[in-house]
């Protein structure tokens, strides 16, 4: 019996694979590949002649008998346009298929938007949520934002250039004017990163033709809001009632004014968080938000 394997390739840059990843492209005995013309041109770039066949969104629970028949007779190959393969793009259906048949399942690491994206926003990589591709209907996409209003993790998601506009515009309206990056074309030349709030981005974009491939990141809810309960890492140490709460705008006052008096984010941040009896790491993540703010 074969095996399946998951290789990740490249999402723009075609240098960016793996030596095991050619290697396994090469000694399967079938590729299934989300859209074989695409495939092509990473083949022929490496000189890859396995045969291909194509498992896409369409046809992947009609394909999965057959890619079950294939393993039998050898390992079979699967791989998306972009990435990791069964990240928002087909794959969960038929690795579910192998491993209840009993069949070996690898992953062939590489490749992968999000995490691109992810390291390199200045967002916190702790702890994200990826929401793959967002609803191309508002109402959708509007109901499944405000599902995810309170999450603390940072949020990724995909979109295509010609909604993109529309998207910023619910982000703004349901998550308010957090910190975000919009990240484009990945790994390609014209690759670039714009480091704003939703509202600078969505100005950006309302008046310059989105193009390419967008990978857009919000930050998570950061501060409290009022009569909620408080997650204990959030609490302070001696925490004054909901309704005493000062807002994340005073705070913010409160930290630029203590900027321009020369205080370093790790003093100001130590400072307030005593004034207020908050955490100290929440008000720094507000001090890198100012910073931000200044970026053109």
């Amino acid at each position: 019996m074969g095996t399946l394997y998951l290789v990740s390739t490249p999402i723009g840059n075609l240098d960016d694979i793996t030596l095991r990843a050619l290697r396994v492209l090469r000694e399967a005995s079938l590729i299934a590949a989300e859209d074989p013309r695409q495939a092509q041109r990473l083949l022929a770039r490496y000189q890859i002649d396995t045969p291909c066949i194509s498992y896409h969104q369409h046809n992947k629970l009609a394909s999965v008998d057959d890619l079950l028949t294939a393993l039998a007779n050898g390992d079979v190959a699967l791989i998306s346009n972009s990435g990791t393969p069964g990240m928002s793009a087909p794959g969960f259906e038929l690795v579910n298929a192998c491993i209840a048949a009993g069949l070996t399942v690898l992953p062939i690491p590489g490749p992968s938007t999000p995490i691109t994206a992810l390291v390199a926003s200045g967002l916190p990589t702790d702890q994200f949520t990826c929401l793959g591709f967002l609803p191309r209907r508002g109402a959708e996409r509007r109901a499944l934002l405000t599902s995810l209003a309170e999450l603390p993790q940072t949020l990724v998601c995909f979109e295509a250039a010609h909604r993109v506009v529309d998207a910023l515009a619910d982000l703004l309206a349901i998550l308010g004017d957090r910190r975000m990056v919009a990240a484009r074309e990945l790994t390609r030349p014209q690759e670039e990163f714009r480091r704003q709030r939703i509202s600078q981005v969505l100005a950006h974009y309302s008046t310059h033709r989105p193009r390419g491939e967008f990978t857009l990141l919000v930050e998570g809810r950061r501060w409290p809001g009022p009569r909620k309960a408080q997650p204990a890492d959030l609490q302070a140490v001696a925490a004054p009632p909901d309704e005493q709460l000062p807002s994340e705008a005073e705070v913010a006052a409160r930290l630029r004014s203590l900027r321009a008096q020369g205080k370093s984010g790790s003093s100001a941040a130590r400072q307030i968080a005593r004034e207020l009896g908050l955490n100290k790491s929440l008000i720094y993540q507000i001090w890198i938000g100012l910073g931000q703010e200044d970026t053109p």
